[in-house]
């Protein structure tokens, strides 16, 4: 016969050491948890949830996340797009941290979670940063002429404009009045229905004396987030006006590079003061300026520091004050010239008797300054009415000069120099030189035998040559002529100076036709000579898998592919297979094929290694490498594990661990798991070998336990499956102690004194029940002994039993404490400690003999963390009864207690 009584326990994690059970792969599961500095998080009158928080604080959400294998995480501001990651956040953390948020930093947040099984997890929350910035009152006059004409009346509107997040509430006061519209005649409010919800106008009409006053906007959002209420004041006086500037400068401004430039600016009205400021076109000032006052000094001006520069003067009246001057930075560049023969004739000659023209042109800044001179031969030349110089051509490029030389003669030939200078002076000029002769003749353009087409090999440099005959010989200008593409520089044309284009690391890209063409510049001015250039550039076979590993169990067999994508010329020659450098098989490439196959019937240990496949063709080998190995791969720790953290004594703590097996039958059986643990912060590692029986399912839980951890320290585990091969991929976790989160949950303690007997229940299946007394034994003039007189195996032996019961098992485990026998009728007390590893009941079990020397009773069990606590000094060491004798029972949770419930 027996009595059982239970009592439920709280949640642990420690089991059986090599336990293993079956099916944990699961898709991800996903939800979003907050923490940092909210102001408030709405999850009931909005249909998302809206997180808000105050701009400087800090955000932080994190993932939550479920799911085996572990799902890799990745935070965004959309539902997925790639282009929209934001780069102040860590992106593929668990925890999206963003120190001192900003303002444009609000939005919708998304986390994604996917390991591959099912559809990827997304959750989301929306972040709304609220601020509050200082308002901002500006100042508005008119003046009206009254009806009868006698006199003007003056209104002035004030505006209060302050940026916010909720929206903003305005208040006026004059001084400590409170304005209110209808408060003062003369004073009237424009309300937020009237001006779109942005601003709150205040209308002082036809002013009157006491309108001359202090005035304060005060913006408020409430104290929302705790943002406290902010406010501007505006001095109003019959002074107010609005700003009014002068240039102390010349506009455009000319100076030479090198030259410091001043620009002084000064107030000549407005009340208050304005404030002056300088901008450029692109708002930013040069870097080496310096603002001081009114005075902006550029020192040692450069072209690229030329531009308009305004003077900006605001005082909140009226609109800002604004004046500007150009500053123009002289410069002289690139040089050029053309000859043009007798254009009524339509020659490509120069003939005696016949027009020629001579143009020069230059890049000159500013154009307006710009000076040229002629030379011949070294002697200044004037205009004539056979040598006619125009300065500018309305009909030509703006900088060109022209020298006609009307009906050619003998004597004409010679050297001719243009000369371009600037007015102001300070840079130097600018002198081009042009031979007239008889030798002088239009340009021919031809490519060298041998030079077209030219095969190169991808990455070599290459010289794409035409010759240019004639004098003088002109620029050329090379572009592609098959397709509308860049050419390698990027530009759609190149110049070149000597007929010779240089193309350094050519690539596959830049097969192709190239055309030159013969420019006008330093040339005749005639219709262009082309030529064109054939580029053929040759490369390797592209082939796939550029590399890849292949895991296999030794006697099975391994199939490598290396397959052709393309190449150039497309007749691959030959193959050939190796294992590191050692020629296994080589042959010619089947030209209806493409692809090669190399086949290992049945893997053994020398065949580990690498295997590389060379594909060749005329400009090289393209190569696959294929990693044969029988390392097994990385084991998954399971990162579900409910309640992992368990303590059995107060300054140490253990650790159930978990894990799967990635593909667990791709390589030979996994015979045993290498653990490596070490403290965080120290070098040392502790090892020893996890044996493992059978194999090993796809998806099959193993666990290990770990001991002695120290509170509260972290530590580093290395877990490796270690097959006939050796030792495979490690992974490595963090195993992080935690302190009980129900710390109100950590004692257990039942003294029998009200009638629900604390959390215990009696057992529905038991013979008869536990009772609640607290009188002594009921007839102890026939159980004056109570316990039996045979020995511990007999019949008649009365015995308390203390079981676990855990959750998932029908019936408990052993007894974790047992005592038979008569002990007496004083109190005793007894220390049990256990090791639940989930949510547990703690059975206590009376078994009672035949006779009536049966009786036991407890008394103030306790299920506290730790060790069980010395009794007091009055009561003895145990606390189990039997017969009329008395047990006290202290049960030592070893555990985290952790999610407790009754």
């Amino acid at each position: 016969m027996d009595v059982i009584l239970r009592v439920l326990g709280l949640l642990s994690a420690l089991v059986v050491e090599g336990a293993r059970c079956q099916g944990v792969y699961a898709p991800p599961s996903v939800r979003i948890i907050h923490s940092g500095h909210a102001c408030n998080v709405d999850e009931e009158r909005h249909t998302e949830r809206v997180y808000t928080i105050r701009e400087g604080e800090t955000l932080e959400l994190t993932c939550l996340v479920t799911g085996h294998p572990r799902p890799q995480i990745r935070w965004t501001k959309t539902a997925g797009s790639v282009s929209d990651r934001f780069q102040d956040s860590s992106v593929f953390n668990e925890t999206l941290h963003i120190a001192k948020i900003l303002r444009t930093q609000g939005g919708r947040y998304y986390c994604k979670a996917e390991n591959g099984l099912g559809s990827p997890a997304i959750k989301s929350i929306r972040v709304d940063v609220y601020y509050l910035d200082d308002p901002i009152v500006t100042v508005h006059q008119s003046i009206g002429e009254a009806k009868e004409q006698f006199y003007y009346e003056r209104t002035v509107f004030l505006r209060c404009v302050a940026n916010s997040n909720p929206p903003v509430r305005y208040s006026w006061h004059r001084g400590r009045e409170v304005l209110t519209q209808g408060s003062d005649k003369g004073v009237e409010i424009y309300e937020p229905f009237f001006t779109q919800g942005e601003t709150k106008i205040l209308k002082l009409k036809n002013l009157r004396p006491q309108d001359y006053a202090n005035y304060s906007c005060i913006a408020s959002v409430r104290n929302v987030c705790g943002i406290p209420d902010r406010s501007v004041i505006f001095r109003l006086t019959n002074k107010t006006a609005s700003p009014s500037i002068k240039l102390l400068v010349e506009d455009p401004i000319v100076v030479n590079p090198g030259q410091t430039v001043s620009l002084v600016c000064i107030t000549t009205g407005g009340e208050p003061p304005p404030l002056l400021t300088w901008v450029t076109a692109n708002d930013s000032l040069p870097q080496r300026s310096q603002v001081k006052g009114g005075t902006l000094t550029l020192p040692a001006i450069s072209s690229e520091e030329a531009g308009v520069y305004s003077c900006v003067a605001s005082n909140n009246v009226g609109n800002p004050a604004k004046k500007s001057t150009t500053i123009v930075v002289r410069s002289l560049k690139k040089g050029r010239f053309w000859i043009t023969p007798d254009p009524y004739h339509n020659d490509d000659n120069i003939q005696i008797g016949r027009e020629v023209k001579i143009s020069c042109q230059v890049e000159a800044t500013p154009p307006e300054e710009l000076t040229f001179s002629w030379l011949k031969n070294g002697r200044a030349l004037r205009s004539s009415e056979r040598m006619v110089i125009t300065q500018t051509d309305p009909d030509i490029s703006p900088g060109t000069t022209n020298l006609d030389i009307i009906d050619l003669k003998f004597t004409d030939f010679g050297t001719y120099t243009c000369v371009a200078a600037l007015k102001g002076g300070g840079i130097p000029e600018i002198s081009i030189d042009v031979n007239i002769s008889s030798t002088t003749v239009p340009p021919n353009l031809t490519v060298p035998r041998g030079k077209s087409p030219l095969v190169v090999r991808e990455g070599d440099t290459v010289e794409l040559e035409c010759l240019v005959s004639g004098k003088p010989k002109p620029i050329l200008l090379w572009s592609r002529s098959d397709k509308e593409a860049p050419m390698p520089d990027g530009n759609m044309q190149m110049e070149t100076y000597d007929g010779v284009l240089r193309i350094v690391n050519v690539t596959r890209e830049m097969t192709g036709s190239y055309r030159c063409q013969t420019s006008q510049y330093n040339g005749f001015n005639v219709k262009p000579r082309e030529a064109e250039v054939e580029l053929i550039v040759q490369y390797p076979p592209t082939v796939e898998p550029v590399f890849t590993e292949m895991r296999q169990g030794l006697g099975r067999p391994v199939v490598m592919t290396c397959r052709v994508l393309r190449a150039h010329p497309s007749r691959v020659l030959r193959f050939e297979w190796l294992l590191s450098n050692r020629l296994l098989h080589a042959g010619a490439f089947d030209a209806h094929k493409d692809e090669t196959e190399y086949t290992i019937r049945n893997l053994n240990r020398d065949g580990w290694g690498e295997y590389t496949c060379n594909v060749i063709n005329e400009a090289g080998a393209g190569r696959c490498t294929f990693q044969v190995t029988g390392k097994a791969y990385a084991p998954e720790f399971y990162y579900d594990t409910y309640s992992p953290v368990w303590q059995n004594r107060p300054r140490v703590y253990g650790f159930k661990l978990q894990w799967t097996q990635m593909n667990p039958n791709a390589v030979d059986r996994i015979v045993a798991y290498r653990l490596g643990i070490r403290q965080m912060g120290l070098q040392r590692w502790w090892e020893q070998e996890i044996p493992v029986d059978g194999p090993i399912n796809k998806g099959e839980l193993m666990t290990h336990n770990l001991t002695e951890l120290i509170k509260p320290e972290s530590y580093e585990v290395r877990l490796t499956p270690i097959t006939r091969f050796g030792e495979g991929d490690s992974t490595i976790r963090i195993v992080t102690y935690s302190a009980p989160i129900n710390p109100h949950l950590r004692e257990f303690h039942c003294s029998f004194e009200d009638e629900p007997i604390c959390m215990f229940t009696q057992d529905k299946n038991d013979d008869f029940d536990w009772t609640r007394h607290s009188a002594a034994t009921r007839d102890t003039k026939y159980t004056p002994n109570t316990g039996p007189s045979g020995d511990r195996s007999g019949s008649k032996q009365g015995t308390l039993n203390a079981l676990l019961k855990q959750k998932g098992q029908t019936a408990p485990d052993s007894p974790v404490w047992s005592l038979s026998g008569n002990q007496g009728d004083r109190w005793k007390q007894a220390k049990v400690s256990i090791h639940p590893v989930s949510s547990f009941q703690v059975v206590i079990e009376g078994v009672r003999g035949p006779g009536i020397e049966g009786d036991i009773a407890i008394d103030d069990v306790t299920l506290e963390e730790g060790e069980c606590r010395d009794p007091p000094p009055n009561l003895s060491s145990m606390a189990l009864t039997s017969s009329s004798h008395i047990w006290l029972l202290c049960v030592a949770a070893v555990m985290t207690l952790l999610h407790g419930q009754r």
